[in-house]
This record gives C-alpha cells, sequence and structure tokens, in this order.
C-alpha cells in the first residue's frame, strides 16, 4: 500500500499554526448563519461546520473523528459554542442530508462513477510512463479536482494504481516478449542460467550501477 503522506491527497496537518487555524477553518459570518438554520442541535451545528470548512479545502469529507482536536476547540470558541460541545450525529440520515447541504454550498457535484473513471483513464495513461504508485495517484487527484468533482476516498486511488500499473507493466513485458526472436529469449534466459565465478547469474551483473568516469575516458 502507498502511504498517503508520499502523496498529495487532502488531509490534515500533524501541526497547525494559529495562521493556519484563522485562514482555512474560521467560519464566516455567512457560515454560521447557513449552519444554524440547517442544525437543531449544538453538536449538529459544530459537525456541520467542521464538514463544510475542511471539505471546501479539501474536497473530501474527513471523518469527524479525525478532525484534529485543535481545529474542533477553534471552531466551537469561534461560533461561541458551550465549552464540551461534541461534534456528533445522533442519525445517519441526518449526517448524510448535511453531506449534501455542504456538497450543494461548496459547488462540488457528488459523482463517484465519473471520478473513478477519470481517474482511472489518467492512471493508465500515465502508467506507461510512470511506475510510482505516488505519481500515478497525484496525477489521478489533479484531474478528478479540475473536473470539480468529490474526491473518492485514498485507498480508492491507491487500489486503482497498483491495479492499472500491473497490467500495463505486464502488457509492455508481452509486446516485448513478442517482438524478440528466438535466440533473444534464449539469450535472456541464459542470463539467469549461467553464473560467474562467485555463483551470482550474470543477470545479477546488469543490475549493478556503472562505475563512476575517469580522466583516462575523456583523454581516449
Amino acid at each position: 500500500m502507498t502511504s498517503i503522506e508520499r502523496t498529495a491527497y487532502p488531509r490534515f496537518k500533524r501541526l497547525i499554526t494559529p495562521h493556519e487555524l484563522y485562514l482555512f477553518f474560521s467560519p464566516s459570518r455567512d457560515d454560521f448563519q447557513w449552519a444554524a438554520d440547517a442544525s437543531d442541535c449544538d453538536e449538529h451545528l459544530l459537525a456541520l461546520l467542521l464538514m463544510l470548512k475542511p471539505y471546501r479545502r479539501m474536497g473530501c469529507f474527513p471523518a469527524l473523528a479525525d478532525v484534529p482536536e485543535m481545529v474542533v476547540d477553534f471552531v466551537r470558541r469561534a461560533v461561541e459554542l458551550p465549552e464540551g460541545t461534541l461534534p456528533v450525529y445522533r442519525a445517519e440520515r441526518t449526517a448524510k442530508h448535511h453531506r449534501s447541504l455542504v456538497r450543494k454550498q461548496a459547488g462540488v457535484t457528488y459523482d463517484q462513477a465519473k471520478a473513478r473513471g477519470i481517474a482511472e483513464q489518467s492512471i493508465r495513461k500515465e502508467a506507461a510512463a510512470k511506475n510510482r504508485p505516488a505519481d500515478l495517484i497525484n496525477i489521478a487527484l489533479e484531474k478528478v479536482v479540475e473536473a470539480g468533482l468529490e474526491l473518492p476516498g485514498f485507498s480508492t486511488f491507491d487500489k486503482m494504481a497498483s491495479k492499472m500499473r500491473t497490467e500495463v507493466n505486464a502488457s509492455i513485458c508481452t509486446g516485448s516478449h513478442d517482438r524478440m526472436s528466438a535466440a533473444q529469449r534464449a539469450g535472456l534466459m541464459r542470463l539467469l542460467e549461467d553464473r560467474d565465478s562467485d555463483g551470482t547469474t550474470l543477470f545479477n551483473r546488469l543490475k549493478k550501477p556503472a562505475k563512476g568516469p575517469t580522466w583516462s575516458h575523456f583523454r581516449t
């Protein structure tokens, strides 16, 4: 599995500065009024604001349990909710309704099938030239965001990159094999069968990096 830290997939930073808290998570007066009109209790109001602000920045919904405590505390204080108010939903139906409200407010379309299709197409295209899963995931992220779509979960991108890379690499190997003559194929097999004096195969010799250039190379 690819480490999410190696990709551009949006996530909360481990350390958030006071300036970043104010810049990215401070609710405006309109944000507060919008959330208050859609909520029936303090818990739902806080939860809705904690979905809205990260969603605008990240393009996806973080689990409320993953929102850093300092962000929760900052938003809670900003809208003057009682100390100890937690962002929780009493029913999943309410959480689902709030997610729909946030998408509409942010102007982002929820179409996971289309997002996966765009991601798969971009990964398959780039996998012929790039082999690192993180690079393929980043390209797919960019294309989905450009399309104005909500991002699928990171595991979706990771599994897709692994699958597409395997398929493309297999196709490249098959194509190379089919273009070789019987004598060339036999020569490749000998790289694995013939051994040097130390017992290693000739293929092992090919994997060794070339030595650095010397002045004698320049003179010749």
